[in-house]
């Protein structure tokens, strides 16, 4: 049975008993404590820990999800994946347990023919939390063993666990509980008998039923937490991993031999010439190549492009991983304009994106390997020169800080290291580099852990907001007279705040914009008699709760109390004004560049925004002015600027565009330029028409990371004074140059050309004035250490001089052995040392002496036997760089 059908045999088991479908959120999702969805039951998360109410009773979906922190093991065992496919049922108000494991039960042992995944169910194993474990659970989870016991499991296959193995929390303050985990037993030849507590290669878990009817406090450990409370309703959340299903149901010993990656090793062995499962080694390699092209293909599908940072780092590392797979594989042609077309044809059926976005993912994948094939040609010089200083110093091991270098700062993978040495008959010192790998780790850990551990403390929030909603009323109303809900001061709710408090303020209707979407938060008031605060920012903690950071100016705020909120009018209409730009300058640059072209941020506030962008190249001088003349020609052509609410479906038929990792409910407001001339689902603030936008001036464009651009420009009375400045500069100019602005650019080329050939004659004045005074440096020549030494110290000379000058010394010094040693230098001080022949016969080495002499000047310097230069910071220093030079050769 292929995956996707399998796949849809899940999906349509839980549509049919009533459950809503959700399709699957983007990797790339809107969630601070994570870089990619990893879980199923991410994109419920608000859910399960009560920030937003769901929108339904159960539901089902089929979650894309990338984990990478066990990258290392890919390839090596039979189920670790970077990229998996996670079937998930969730009930919030309809079943709990019962309802669960039948579900569960009856999909995995019903027939094929009735839909169901036809596993024999004698080869059923289930696994729940024993007794003993957890005071709220003296008898273990006894409930579920009797519910499995129904359905018709023997004791003796249902096993119990500690916490550790069946208890499920999400690591932080929040929801938990006992959880229930199913296996398949593969049969003797994959391990012994016993059950999923001897063996979890032959026993292979398929499916987790997670039991959530716990709010818990505090979590130090996975067994180790506190309990606060029962939640006031339990709630199902399950897992089942898609590939595990495939690969037994497909017959095969490992998740990378299913139907949607195996044709990747098939390719990947046909290019290589290697067959797979001739050479351990070799099979490991290929799966790494299948597993990372698919995350990364999938990756980019949802708008990651490799970069240096977070998201970016990610997917370079899996697209170079497979590059550099395929080089040890003895492939030294580009690899990925091979493979990846035939992941895209694996996985297009399940996610018809993955075609829709092909240009854009195939363009940005095969530029990556193309910087990659350089790095490896800059890495390899790297690795050639570490190996020549270790021989020369008779070691027959690389040190293992050089390799962790080449890896962690060149990007030159460890695995082709270690292969290079080998060829060049030495070895690597691993534990070094394990070590300093680990410390690595252990550092990102941290990071990772402080930001989860960062997740702000929601339950202030969630008690006002179980009040209600806060109606957003700043579409038509600037000025609302509401009631303050509840303030809130470090988390806690207070009663009042005084005079100089800066406190967080819920009313029970506002017109304040939250920020979000890119759009700056709305600046303004709250006031009431003898009451004035002053709106500072405005956010969304929580969903569907408005919170207004507040600094109390006059009087004594007290929950309860009538208020008037009065939005900052300008303020709003510049928001306006560049937030409709903005949706402008998308529209145009998808006009000019291509519908492949996506949004990547934005941030807009009064009088200014920035765009980001998908792009491999910056725009030309000539594109950019193209830019700016489209984005005015829609404001001057007056567009009208609509809202409409309509199903998400629909919104996306019309052509409307979304941002890659927001979360789109099954209503969304579509904003509407010209009607279809732009279509974008957006929830912010705009103008009604385009020409009370006024001006837009482009301020530049530029890179801000691999593959992606940014534009930022001025807005309404920001661009207009920019453009008055501008003027004013060249009136000014065209004044000082007594010309007419028309002809400017062509008197400053005319002064440049002028200036160039001035610059031109003067050095070669000077050049002829140094070369004049060359008989008199010959002169100077003194004998140190069997040498004839030039040695002057020659303030204000060019370094391009200074070397000309240098090697006229040499030649003049003739085949005796001698050495030039001159110090010169504008702003700062510049040291070269020439060589004749002789003098390197007898041991004199330039960059040795430029080395010796440098220090002195506070800078340091190198370079060849016969010429070196060097420079520094002192030019005070230059008499002891001089004598550093003599004692050198005297010695």
């Amino acid at each position: 049975m292929k995956t996707a059908e399998i796949r849809r045999r899940f999906l349509d088991h839980f549509t049919s008993a009533g459950h809503t479908l959700v399709p699957s959120a983007s990797l790339v999702y809107n969630d601070p404590t994570l870089l990619f969805v990893n879980a199923g039951m991410v994109p419920f998360k608000a859910y399960f820990t009560g920030q937003e109410e769901p929108p339904f009773d159960k539901a089902t979906s089929c979650q894309k999800c990338v984990r990478t922190l066990d990258i290392e093991e890919v390839g090596k065992t039979t189920r670790h994946g970077t990229f998996f496919q996670m079937n998930g049922n969730f009930s919030f108000r309809d079943y709990f347990k019962e309802g669960a494991i039948t579900h569960a039960w009856n999909l995995v042992t019903g027939s094929v023919a009735s839909g169901g995944l036809g596993f024999d169910g004698d080869k059923v194993w289930v696994t729940v939390l024993g007794p003993g474990y957890h005071p709220d659970f003296p008898d273990g989870d006894a409930e579920a063993v009797e519910l499995w016991k129904f359905m018709g499991l023997p004791d003796e296959r249902i096993q119990r666990r500690d916490l550790k193995d069946n208890y499920w929390n999400m690591g932080i303050p929040g929801p938990g509980g006992p959880c229930s985990e199913i296996y398949i037993d593969r049969g003797p030849v994959y391990g012994p008998d016993g059950g999923p507590v001897v063996d979890e290669d032959r026993f292979l878990e398929i499916w987790n039923l997670v039991f959530m009817q716990q709010e818990l406090s505090a979590v130090r450990a996975k067994d180790d937490f506190d309990v606060l409370r029962p939640l006031p309703r339990p709630r199902i959340d399950t897992g089942m991993g898609l590939e595990r299903v495939a690969y037994l149901m497909q017959g095969k010993d490992n998740m990378y031999e299913i139907d949607q990656i195996f044709p990747v090793i098939e390719k990947a062995s046909e290019l290589s010439g290697k067959r797979y499962g001739d050479n351990a080694e070799d099979d490991i390699r290929m799966r790494v190549v299948a597993d990372h092209v698919r995350s990364g293909l999938m990756l980019m599908t949802d708008g990651v492009t490799p970069g240096n940072e977070a998201r970016g780092y990610v997917l370079r590392r899996l697209l170079r991983r497979s590059v550099r797979a395929m080089r040890l594989l003895g492939v030294q042609d580009p690899v990925l304009p091979e493979l990846l077309p035939v992941s895209k044809g694996l996985m297009e059926e399940s996610y018809p994106e993955v075609t829709e976005q092909w240009q854009r993912v195939s363009d940005s994948a095969y530029a990556e390997e193309e910087s990659f094939r350089r790095t490896l040609a800059a890495g390899t010089k790297i690795f050639d020169t570490a190996v020549a200083a270790a021989k020369k110093a008779g070691a027959s091991t690389l040190p293992g800080d050089q390799a962790f270098e080449l890896h962690d700062t060149f990007g030159f993978p460890i695995d082709l290291t270690l292969e290079m040495a080998s060829e060049a008959g030495l070895s690597v010192d691993r534990d070094e580099f394990t070590r300093l790998m680990g410390e690595q780790r252990a550092r990102a850990k941290a990071d990772a852990r402080a930001k989860k551990g960062g997740a702000v403390n929601t339950e202030a929030y969630r008690e006002l907001r179980a009040a209600g909603e806060t109606p957003f009323l700043g579409f038509t109303d600037l000025s609302v007279a509401s009631t303050v809900r509840g303030i809130v001061r470090d988390g806690e709710i207070v009663s009042c705040a005084r005079p100089g408090d800066v406190v967080e303020l819920v009313l029970n209707e506002t017109p304040f914009y939250a920020e979000s979407g890119g759009q700056d938060a709305d600046a303004g008031v709250v006031t009431a008699s003898g009451l004035h605060l002053e709106v500072l920012d405005v956010q969304r903690p929580v969903q569907g709760l408005v919170v207004h950071k507040v600094l109390v100016n006059e009087g004594e705020l007290a929950a309860g109390a009538q208020v008037l909120a009065e939005v900052d009018a300008a303020a709003r209409l510049g928001a306006c004004q560049a937030h409709t730009a903005t949706h402008i300058v998308n529209a145009a640059l998808r006009q000019m560049l291509g519908q492949g072209t996506h949004q990547a941020g934005s941030y807009n506030k009064p009088g200014y925004l920035r765009f980001d962008f998908n792009a491999h190249g910056g725009l030309s001088v000539g594109q950019k002015s193209e830019l700016e003349g489209i984005v005015n020609e829609a404001v001057r052509d007056n567009y009208r600027v609509t809202d409409r609410e309509l199903p998400l479906d629909d919104a996306k038929a019309l052509g409307a565009q979304a941002m890659f990792g927001e979360k789109y409910g099954n209503v969304v407001r579509m904003v509407e330029l010209n009607g279809a001339w732009s279509r974008e689902l957006c929830g912010g603030t705009h103008v009604s028409s385009t020409a009370q936008i006024g001006l837009v001036n482009l301020l530049g464009e530029g890179s801000v990371g691999s593959g992606i651009r940014r534009v930022e420009a001025l807005v309404s009375g920001d661009a207009f004074d920019r453009f008055a400045s501008e003027r004013a500069l060249v009136s000014t100019l065209a004044d000082t140059l007594k010309t007419q602005p028309d002809q400017l650019v062509d008197r400053v080329e005319r002064l440049l050309a002028q200036l160039k050939a001035a610059e031109k004659e003067i050095a070669g004045l000077r050049t002829q004035q140094l070369l004049a005074g060359v008989g008199e440096l010959v002169a100077s020549a003194r004998t140190v250490g069997g040498y004839r030494l030039i040695a002057q110290a020659l303030p204000g000379v060019p370094g391009n001089d200074l070397r000309t000058l240098a090697l006229d010394l040499r030649t003049r010094l003739g085949s005796e052995p001698g050495v030039v040693a001159l110090i010169g230098g504008e702003s700062k001080p510049v040291v070269i040392v020439a060589t004749t022949q002789a003098a390197r016969a007898l041991g004199a080495k330039a960059g040795q002496l430029v080395g010796a002499a440098a220090p002195a000047l506070g800078g340091r310097g190198g370079g060849k036997d016969d010429l070196a230069q060097g420079g520094g910071s002192d030019a005070s220093g230059a008499p002891a760089a001089l004598a550093a030079i003599e004692a050198a050769l005297a010695g």
